[in-house]
């Protein structure tokens, strides 16, 4: 039953992803952010660049990267990826320190 819901769970996953990526249901605006335009990663961070083709291909392949939507709560609210956590980036400082270091994260 617990493979089932997994499954259930990933191809949900998939879908609204599949989505979003094609109809681009709602999309944050950088100007909205002015206080993070010029930020940078810190030295121990790396930074791995990964189309939506192929985060749905990590899933597929078992790989259960932590999704964490960086916008405000209100665009949260209004649509997110299924599974997706809510870290805005002006709080996003504080969240680092629970981020898993053994699993992939994506940023969006």
């Amino acid at each position: 039953m617990k493979t089932f819901i997994s499954r259930i769970s990933l191809l949900l996953t998939f879908l609204v992803m599949s989505s979003l990526a094609y109809y681009h249901i709602a999309s944050a605006d950088p100007s909205k952010y002015p206080q993070f335009a010029q930020q940078s990663l810190p030295a121990n961070v790396p930074l791995v660049l990964t189309s939506i083709d192929e985060l749905i291909a990590d899933v597929k392949a078992g790989k259960k990267p932590l999704i964490i939507d960086v916008r405000t709560t209100a665009e949260y609210k209004e649509v997110h990826i299924l599974g997706a956590v809510s870290a805005p980036l002006a709080e996003f400082k504080e969240y680092m320190k629970s981020i898993p270091r053994e699993r992939p994260v994506v940023l969006y």
